[in-house]
Parts: C-alpha cells; sequence; structure tokens
C-alpha cells in the first residue's frame, strides 16, 4: 500500500513556488527570476515537525528521532495557455496528473526586481487564470477519451457506463466547475480512476504574501479572494517566503524568539506540510524506544493490523496485539510505568481503528 502520498505545487511562474519547495523539502533546487520556460519537475520530502514526537525524544532519549514525511513536487509555472502547449505546456501536466492533492502558490508579494507575468498584483484572477488552465486540460482528455468511443465499431456495455460519466464530467467543466464537485457514486468514481483528473484532485491556496502584508495581515483583492474560496471549499494558507526563508537561516535557539516577535507559534511552512499532511486524509501513530521514537504515516481509518504492516510485513502476518497508549495521557503521566500503574494502556485487536497520536507497541509472532 503506498502511503508516499503526493503533494504539488504549482502556480504561474514567478510567484515563489520553488523558494517554497525548497524550504520545505531543504532541496536547494535552483529558483529563478525570469521565465526560464525550465521544464523539468523537482522532488523532495518535507519532514514534517510535530511537538509529540519532541516530546516522546525528550522523554525516551533515543538514538534516533524519525519524524513522518510528505513528499512535495514543484512544478514549472503555468502560463495562460498551457493545457493548450504553451510555455512547458502540458509537460507539467503529466508530471502532476499523479499527485494526490494541488497546493496552488498565488502572489500577493510585491517586489519590483520580479516582475509579474500579468504586470500587476492580482491574486484572484491567477486563482482564475490556473483554475482555467486545470479545467482545460481535463476538458481535452475527457473530450478525446468521448470521440473514440463514439467512433468505435461497437461500442461496449463497460464503454456505455463510461461514457455516462464521461459526459456528466463534460458538462461540469463546461460550467467551469471541478469534476470534483460533482456528485458521484463510488462506482462512477472507480470509472475515473484511471484518468487522474487534475480538477478532481484536493486543492489549497497558498498566498505568498510579503513582511509588509503579512505584518499588516492585509493584502490586495483579499476579501474577495477568502470569500471566492469560502464559497468553492477551499483551504487558505497565508505564507511569507521572505519571512519563511529568514527564519530558515537561524539557528534553532532564535526561531522561537523570532517567531515570538512575528506573534505566531509555528512557520508557515511547518503549517503548509501540516495542513497538506491533514487534508490527504494521513495521521501518524508513534512507535518508542531507547533505540528510536518514531512517527508512521497511516490513512485515517486504517486498522492495527494494517498499520502494523507499515512497520513491516511479519509483523502484520503474525499480528496477535497491539498495545495502546493515547500520547495525551502520556504527556500527563510523564511515564510508561505511570501508564501502566494506572492502568492506562489498551490490549487492542486487529480490527481496532488506529488513532492519531496512538503510541503502540505490536506483540506477534513470527
Amino acid at each position: 500500500m503506498n502511503m508516499n502520498l503526493n503533494c504539488g505545487l504549482i502556480g504561474l511562474p514567478m510567484v515563489g513556488k520553488t523558494t517554497i519547495f525548497n524550504l520545505l523539502t531543504g532541496a536547494g533546487a535552483e529558483t529563478s527570476n525570469f521565465l526560464t520556460g525550465k521544464a523539468e519537475t523537482n522532488t523532495g520530502m518535507a519532514r514534517l515537525p510535530d511537538s509529540r514526537v519532541d516530546l516522546l525524544s525528550s522523554m525516551y532519549k533515543p538514538r534516533k528521532t524519525t519524524y513522518a514525511q510528505i513528499h512535495f513536487s514543484d512544478v514549472p509555472g503555468l502560463v495562460r495557455g498551457s493545457s493548450q502547449g504553451k510555455g512547458v505546456g502540458n509537460q507539467f501536466l503529466n508530471a502532476i496528473r499523479n499527485v494526490d492533492m494541488l497546493a496552488h502558490v498565488v502572489r500577493a508579494f510585491e517586489n519590483r526586481d520580479v516582475p509579474h507575468v500579468d504586470d500587476e498584483i492580482n491574486p484572484l484572477r491567477d486563482i482564475e487564470t490556473i483554475h482555467m488552465e486545470l479545467l482545460f486540460a481535463d476538458m481535452e482528455i475527457v473530450e478525446r477519451r468521448i470521440e473514440r468511443i463514439k467512433g468505435g465499431k461497437k461500442v461496449k456495455k463497460e464503454n456505455l457506463i463510461e461514457l455516462e460519466v464521461l459526459e456528466k464530467c463534460l458538462g461540469a467543466l463546461e460550467e467551469e466547475r471541478p469534476i470534483g464537485n460533482l456528485e458521484l457514486t463510488a462506482d462512477e468514481r472507480m470509472v475515473l480512476k484511471n484518468y487522474s483528473f487534475l480538477t478532481e484532485k484536493p486543492l489549497l491556496l497558498v498566498i505568498n504574501i510579503d513582511e509588509r502584508q503579512f505584518k499588516a495581515q492585509k493584502y490586495p483583492f483579499k476579501s474577495e479572494l477568502l470569500a471566492y474560496a469560502a464559497e468553492r471549499g477551499l483551504p487558505v494558507l497565508e505564507i511569507s517566503g521572505r519571512i519563511e526563508m529568514e527564519i530558515s537561516q537561524l539557528p534553532d535557539e532564535d526561531k522561537e524568539l523570532f517567531l515570538a516577535d512575528l506573534g505566531i507559534t509555528q512557520s508557515g511552512i511547518d503549517r503548509l506540510a501540516r495542513a497538506a499532511y491533514e487534508y490527504l486524509g494521513l495521521i501518524s501513530f508513534f512507535t518508542v524506544g531507547e533505540d528510536e521514537v518514531k512517527a508512521w504515516t497511516i490513512q485515517k481509518g486504517t486498522d492495527a493490523k494494517r498499520a502494523a504492516g507499515k512497520i513491516h510485513s511479519d509483523i502484520e502476518r503474525g499480528f496477535i496485539k497491539a498495545e495502546v497508549v493515547k500520547y495525551a495521557d502520556l504527556r500527563e503521566t510523564g511515564s510508561m510505568s505511570k501508564i501502566k500503574e494506572k492502568g492506562l494502556f489498551h490490549l487492542e485487536g486487529k480490527e481496532y481503528i488506529v488513532q492519531d497520536g496512538d503510541v503502540i507497541n505490536f506483540r506477534f509472532n513470527v
């Protein structure tokens, strides 16, 4: 089961995507002040900061501490007309077909040295531009497939079902509505599974603001943008790439002071990694010991037996029981021995649905 879920960063050129990608993954990919028309996608892993892991680590003092991770892809900038092959055109589209969610980085920051492709700062227009590109890209695929089915000599029964679903999709796209908003049955969704439609993926808006906007908590078209997002059920995250770069260059002990100075507890990059993780329906459970304190990533709703398989297939195969301790209980009591004294650990069978923050020891025999 592939749990390496992937978030694709998309947006117009010169909006700060690669800067944000580098801050997330520490990748050091080249950023450019010009429309280079770069065609390759950068990929990397972002560490998910987690105060629970920090506390468990200070409790166990393990040789190794491992945080959960989430995979990000930074896709070349889209220009208006990408879906028709302008700019790097469809190459980028193939690069993001296989991501599980999209984070659209939108520029609100002012910077004379970094020209905006449309000469003026208007985040709402930019969101619409990208929205249309994704719609057109999906529409092209739907239309081609419909033509192919109709052009066949004899239309098979399963093709008829597919045709019906595709025509629903086309109807939505023509009304500028994403496929993700269609009311489809589970069977109908299955029909679409292999297409990886871009407008079917969860979308998060990341507004890249400058320091002045961050301090004033306002930027051009903010209220219209928030209304637009609320109407469509899109989460919005405001981040200042410039401030994040400053934070990333500070030694750890100064970071907290700097954040407190700004009146925030978590850097924007940490908030973005966490938001993407939660938006994908992911949660973490922990294993602890002197060797390692580790966060494991599973999909919400995973049972104990399948969670054990995350660690090793032998543990899943020979699963006997899961000894589960709630993180909150461990934090309050301060040690595993007190947990046992108070009888706060639970023995669970393979059907148990693992909860976010469970500290688990699996009993198994091989």
